[in-house]
């Protein structure tokens, strides 16, 4: 692959703020962020071609790549990085986030791994998205800044811990797989990031999932207050009620939701369900 900085000069791509474009471009890290992921054939759903340096890099690893991209101005670029691979990469220019859940079953099937390099701005709606719907994909490994992969990988009652690490918890197993220095990005972020791969599981699936996550955001809608008092107001409960399903799941009635693991906010939830 030729030089991805020379590329860029050679199109006149210029780097836009909005979207938080740092492209990766160490030969090595792609490969391992491509590991990480578990690729081995199948298809993948990449959210952010960028410069196409993880595009080319899942294409030789799956059989196919579905690519959302929202710069069309990196259309230049991605022709030169992708040169070659038209019959195993699509590289879709719209915003992913404004894709209808139809239009994007059509492009991946039933059966796809989610990976991306995600801005900060991004990295929780686009997690929850994909956590959420009917067809979720069976793992997201994502590149996102090192400080957003703690939250994600918290262990509760720890500082980084909230509501986006208990409804990751909630669909599956995150952890953080390598941490990636910033020299090894073009152009070099004020940060470091890091690798986390989600897998999603079924260890919930007759679950209210809904519920459970409306708790969860309950519990953390004030962190200095305690449980019982972001209860009754989140859910129009009663000092009474609230108290009544904390004490049912054996915790404190003093406690404060960032304690709680995700298996105490399904117990909560059915305990809710029962009132």
């Amino acid at each position: 692959m030729s030089d991805i900085g020379n590329i860029i000069g050679d199109t006149g791509f210029k780097f836009n703020k909005r979207y938080g474009q740092n492209f990766i471009t160490d030969v090595n890290l792609l490969d391992a962020i491509v590991r990480d992921a578990g690729i081995d054939g199948g298809v993948v759903l990449e959210i952010g071609a960028g410069a196409g340096t993880l595009t080319a890099a899942l294409a030789r690893a799956a059989d196919r790549v579905v690519s959302y991209e929202i710069d069309l101005s990196l259309m230049p670029v991605l022709s030169r990085t992708l040169a070659g691979l038209d019959d195993k990469v699509e590289v879709v220019f719209r915003d992913v986030m404004k894709e209808s859940d139809a239009a994007i079953d059509a492009a991946v099937g039933d059966n796809y791994a989610l990976v991306a390099n995600l801005p900060y701005y991004i990295t929780t709606p686009v997690l929850m998205r994909f956590i959420e719907r009917d067809n979720a994909p069976k793992s997201i490994t994502v590149m996102v800044q090192k400080e957003v992969g703690d939250r994600l990988c918290a262990m509760p009652g720890t500082a980084d811990y909230g509501a986006i690490t208990a409804s990751v918890a909630l669909a599956g197993r995150a952890e953080i797989t390598r941490i990636v220095p910033r020299t090894l990005f073009y152009p070099q972020p004020k940060v470091d990031s890091c690798i986390v791969r989600i897998a999603l599981s079924d260890k919930y699936a007759a679950v209210d999932k809904p519920l459970v996550r409306r708790i969860i955001r309950c519990a953390f809608a004030m962190r200095r207050k305690t449980l019982v008092n972001n209860l009754m107001s989140g859910l129009s409960l009663s000092r009474e009620a609230a108290l009544k399903i904390i004490e049912s799941i054996g915790v404190d009635t003093r406690v404060r939701g960032e304690t709680l693991s995700v298996e105490q906010f399904v117990r909560l939830a059915v305990a809710y369900s029962r009132l």
